[in-house]
């Protein structure tokens, strides 16, 4: 395991980054605020590069590489926004980029994929294992691996909407009672709780997750990394890793708070007070938070409250199909 990240890298990471990652506005919504009882500021990662977050780790990692040594490009797997953060982050230091998809990756993210000039390789999520298709790939090319959450720059690049996210509340002189993070394999989670644990180390930080991919609350509990019993089966494509992370989760298991599960009615809800309230477009995965404010699963009356809405990649089908259901 490599070694884990400090605060420092974060703010190493958040000078890299400048000028080439977007930085997203943290907003307040009055009917939200009132809805729920307390002020909750939403971070806007759907407005980000590439259309979430992942661009941040992507580009923390890839912009280090050196082209004219690193000639077989960069190998990543994603069910998504990370191979789309990594096309183009690839695309923009000039290497070449090969991604690992599901074959049910919605068609938006492959196409974006693919617009950045990335080769894709589609595999199974329930037979096949995309740690192993990438790596044979990595071995075959000469490839740098870039994976989507266990890595230091990565986690250290997520790190940065945390580092945001505090400094913007902050300049508000308000405190933060509890930070709420969209949950996959930890790296996101990961960085803005070490970001959390130096700007506002009384904040308490959340993961949440759709329910039958819980395994980061599952693994809080149990103080050892859990597994999902499916890989398949949730609106919330971009949540869908069989477990936490070795790194994150050695990081993330005490710092941590409890975290929050939401069902598929609470992140269609969601998704649909975006659009109509928020004037958002947010995808199911990208929506949990917001989808644990409120459901009630967290308390925010009376209380400061900060969500990320972590991307905005959903496809237009499945997008209509959510905001006309009744």
């Amino acid at each position: 395991m490599q070694e884990l990240p400090k605060f420092s890298d974060i703010e190493l990471a958040a000078k890299r980054i400048k000028g080439e990652a977007v930085l997203t506005p943290l907003l307040e919504n009055v009917k939200l605020n009132a809805l729920v009882g307390g002020r909750v500021f939403i971070k806007a990662e759907c407005l980000q590069r590439t259309g979430s977050f992942k661009f941040r780790g992507a580009w923390n990692c890839i912009s280090k590489l050196d082209p004219t040594v690193n000639q077989g490009g960069v190998v990543a797997y994603s069910s998504g926004n990370h191979a789309q953060g990594v096309a183009a982050a690839a695309q923009l230091r000039g290497v070449s980029a090969l991604i690992v998809m599901p074959v049910d990756t919605p068609e938006i993210k492959t196409a974006n994929t693919k617009s950045y000039g990335a080769e894709i390789v589609t595999y199974d999520r329930a037979t096949e294992d995309r740690v192993e298709i990438a790596n044979r790939h990595v071995e075959k090319r000469g490839a740098v691996l870039v994976p989507p959450f266990e890595h230091a720059d990565i986690i250290a690049g997520q790190g940065t909407c945390g580092l945001e996210t505090a400094n913007e509340v902050l300049a508000r002189n308000v405190m933060l009672d509890d930070m709420l993070v969209n949950c996959s394999g930890g790296g996101l989670t990961a960085g803005v709780a070490l970001a959390f644990s130096e700007k506002s180390p009384k904040t308490k930080v959340h993961s949440v997750e759709p329910e039958g991919f819980d395994d980061y609350a599952r693994s809080l509990r149990s103080g050892v990394r859990e597994k999902n019993a499916s890989a398949t089966g949730s609106i919330c494509d971009a949540l869908l890793t069989p477990q936490p992370g070795e790194m994150t989760f050695a990081m993330n298991k005490g710092r941590l708070a409890d975290g929050y599960v939401v069902s598929e009615a609470e992140v269609r809800r969601a998704v649909r007070f975006a659009f109509e309230t928020l004037k958002l477009v947010v995808e199911p995965g990208g929506a949990v938070g917001l989808a644990a404010v409120l459901s009630g699963k967290i308390n925010a009356k009376g209380k400061n409250i900060a969500i990320i809405l972590s991307g905005g990649n959903v496809d237009a089908g499945l997008f209509a199909k959510i905001l006309t259901e009744t």
